[in-house]
């Protein structure tokens, strides 16, 4: 990915925090990375708001990363809103969840989503999967 664009990930799980961040490093990945726990943080922090309201230390993310399953405001839920906020529909959001349910895959292809990844439970599969994100991240034009 293009080395100045920060990226959000959207992530409660703390060991796939540290998978996410083991998998960037692996793949010599330096963007600068935001991790919130939840939708309800992540929407708080595109605005800038709450513990959020720093600009400087919560920059727009270029891409965000995020999970389905999580407390407060799932990730769809999130997408929902995201999307319907004309300040921040165009930030390409990718779904990396261990959801395979259908309906998932298809609500969040719905509210357009960029990609939908299922996280590998393997490692080396994992560091895979962000090396094509990766690939596919710096050869697309972003808005």
């Amino acid at each position: 990915m293009r080395n100045n664009i920060p990226i959000l990930l959207v992530e409660d799980d703390q060991v796939d925090v540290m998978t996410v961040q083991r998998a960037f490093k692996r793949n010599n990945i330096i963007n600068p990375l935001h991790v919130v726990a939840n939708g309800r943080e992540a929407l708080e922090c595109l605005r800038h708001q709450g513990a959020f309201a720093d600009p400087a230390a919560y920059p727009t993310p270029g891409i965000i990363l995020m999970d389905i399953n999580m407390p407060v405001m799932n990730g769809i839920e999130c997408l929902k809103e995201l999307k319907a906020d004309p300040a921040l529909r165009q930030i390409p959001v990718i779904m990396l969840t261990t959801s395979k349910e259908e309906c998932d895959r298809v609500e969040s292809f719905r509210l357009s989503v960029a990609g939908y990844i299922i996280k590998p439970v393997e490692f080396e599969k994992f560091v895979e999967a962000v090396k094509v994100l990766n690939l596919y991240w710096t050869l697309s034009e972003l808005p």
